[in-house]
């Protein structure tokens, strides 16, 4: 377990704090071709997408993104929604996750949300089980079907 002392949590604003996320994010969206991602993230960004990461200080490194909004339904009244969280493999179990959704949970607390959800792939026990260990509860299912 790291301290929280090595750890600290930026937003990430500039071209090059964006493109420094993208090897990280790309182990949870495999996807995503490196050369559209900072295009990608710029266009969400224009619609309240936030990106923020965990950087280690004894490695420098980025060792956990996560990518999240907030906004107002009528179901969940005002939300922070987690779209992207990933701690790197080589990161996990290490306290790196849970200063993110601790730092997560405050910024919804400090901007007036009612609600913190996130969605995780069926196929993720080893992040359900830490989501419940933080405290995150399963509250429905969630139904999706390609259209391309």
């Amino acid at each position: 377990m790291r301290k929280q002392s090595e750890l600290s949590i930026f937003l990430a604003e500039s071209d090059d704090s964006i493109l420094e996320c993208y090897p990280v994010i790309s182990e949870l969206r495999p996807h995503l071709k490196e050369e559209e991602f900072l295009q990608r993230i710029r266009k969400q960004q224009s619609q309240g997408f936030r990106l923020a990461f965990v950087r280690d200080h004894s490695s420098g490194s980025i060792v956990c993104v996560a990518g999240f909004r907030t906004g107002l339904n009528l179901a969940w009244g005002r939300f922070l929604y987690v779209d992207d969280l990933v701690t790197t493999s080589s990161a996990r179990s290490t306290g790196c996750g849970q200063a993110m959704i601790a730092w997560l949970r405050n910024l919804a607390i400090s901007e007036g949300c009612d609600q913190f959800h996130l969605d995780s792939g069926l196929q993720r026990k080893d992040a359900h089980r830490f989501y419940e260990r933080e405290g995150l509860a399963i509250t429905s299912y969630h139904f999706a079907t390609p259209l391309k």
